[in-house]
């Protein structure tokens, strides 16, 4: 059933035109003129605009016009008198789909719509098309890969769990300290479940400021606020049919915790500004680091929403719970990005194994990622070896980065990983003897971006040109 709206100051045509849109199936809405349509649209936008084209106040076009700028994909039909033909060509000019010339018969009507409503739906399709694509981040899904590795008892019981609840369509949340992997266990569950061939969506609910993220979930219509030129689909209607993964779900604020909690009991949406309650069908995964129980007790997080986010709980274990997956991670993540940063480095040898086991992992697996992708930087032989390893891990002296704090269990993660990015930095530096276009080549990053990173680190002074660099 398509929403249409007919507008037109003559009360009989404007009668017939609604009764048999009406009887074709449709939801019609129907106003004498112009201010009015604008009005009933801004509440709602409808799926196919009917307009006469002469009309009292605001002609066919000029309700056209207005519209568009409203909302670009809208569709508007005009409705004219056989000695107009050239008016309404102008219509279609400023953004009107087709025209329909009086006097018509209900067949004639019910066959514009039909071809009206299939240019809605097409434009539906590429609008949600082209925001799934600017909001889905391809590189770190190939990046972070799809699959769990381990083959220790906590990880196995892991993945077992996981297969049998990605056969269901419960909520599920899931449990970890960062770094351990928890978008890994939602982006399984979406491939095992029968929502595979729909969208994955992910939301990382602690990058957002609350008016954003209400945005981002909901959507928002044009003009619901400042800076809001069009109108934007939320995420949940980009994940209509597939998953939608909310990250760091303990760090959402009240007042969207409250709309969170009824759109999963209701599976409805309103877009912020708008006042069109839309139906979604998504199954919603969420992650945390935060202890929610705690947190509800506390009072920053809502009884109601922990209970329908908790239905399926999922653990992952920290790495130094599962000392036994070291190894097979370690030569999953030289396979993983060896073909990319090193092509001549094919494993490690049990000097690096040894290293990699005295560390105590605060940073769970995506610190041991982010070693071994160091690691394969400069390594110079086939296989990695614990001089090949930072600093902190082989036992040798620091250099360029001498009186960086050594990494400990209980030193915060983005304290870990800038150490790490240092040091990285300094060796590639160091390598390429102070060349910057060489240690940019060697990083993979831009030249501008090293520049930025050497004042940031120390290595140059705060403003310096590149030129003088």
């Amino acid at each position: 059933m398509a929403r249409i709206l007919v507008i037109d100051d003559h009360d009989t045509l404007r009668e017939g035109m609604t009764v048999t849109l009406t009887r074709a199936g449709h939801s019609v809405s129907a106003v004498r003129g112009g201010q009015d349509a604008l009005s009933a649209y801004r509440k709602a936008p409808f799926d196919l605009v009917v307009t006469d084209l002469k009309m009292d106040g605001m002609d066919g076009i000029a309700v056209t016009q207005a519209l568009r700028a409203q909302d670009a994909s809208a569709v508007v039909m005009v409705v004219t008198a056989f000695g107009t033909i050239e008016t309404a060509v102008r219509a279609m000019q400023e953004g009107a789909y087709d025209f329909i010339t009086k006097p018509f018969t209900p067949d004639v009507l019910r066959a514009k719509v039909d071809k009206g409503l299939e240019l809605a739906g097409a434009r539906k399709r590429v609008e949600k098309l082209e925001a799934r694509t600017a909001a889905h981040d391809a590189d770190a899904a190939l990046a972070h890969g799809t699959s769990l590795v381990g083959d220790s008892e906590p990880m196995q019981k892991l993945l077992t769990q996981t297969r049998r609840a990605a056969q269901s369509d419960a909520t599920v949340l899931v449990r970890g300290e960062s770094g351990t992997g928890k978008e890994l266990v939602a982006r399984m569950l979406h491939q095992l479940s029968p929502r595979k061939d729909g969208p994955f969506v992910v939301v990382h609910c602690a990058a957002l400021a609350e008016t954003l993220l209400e945005s981002e979930l909901f959507g928002h219509e044009r003009g619901a606020f400042t800076g809001a030129v069009k109108r934007k689909l939320g995420r949940f209607e980009l994940a209509d049919g597939g998953t939608l993964f909310l990250d760091e779900i303990g760090e959402i604020p009240p007042s969207v915790q409250t709309k969170l909690l009824r759109v999963l009991q209701e599976k409805e949406i309103q877009r912020v500004g708008g006042e069109e309650t839309l139906k979604v069908d998504v199954r919603v995964v969420s992650a945390t680091h935060r202890d929610l129980a705690a947190e509800v007790k506390a009072g920053r997080f809502r009884e109601d929403l922990y209970y329908r986010l908790h239905i399926v709980p999922l653990v992952l274990p920290p790495l130094r719970e599962r000392p036994e997956d070291l190894a097979v991670l370690a030569r999953h993540f030289v396979a993983k990005h060896g073909p990319r940063v090193n092509r001549r480095v094919t494993g490690l040898d049990d000097t690096a194994l040894r290293a990699l086991a005295r560390h105590a992992w605060p940073g769970n697996v995506r610190e041991l990622e982010n070693v071994i992708e160091q690691a394969l930087v400069f390594a110079e032989g086939e296989v990695l070896t614990a001089a090949d390893l930072p600093a902190h891990l082989n036992g040798a002296s620091p250099r360029m980065d001498a009186g960086l704090p050594v990494p400990h269990g209980d030193r915060p993660l983005p304290d870990i990983l800038e150490d790490l990015e240092r040091q990285l930095i300094a060796r590639a530096y160091e390598k390429a003897a102070g060349v910057k276009t060489e240690t940019a080549r060697l990083l993979g990053i831009k030249t501008s971006a090293l520049y930025y990173k050497l004042e940031k680190y120390g290595f140059l002074p705060k403003g310096t040109p590149p030129e003088e660099a």
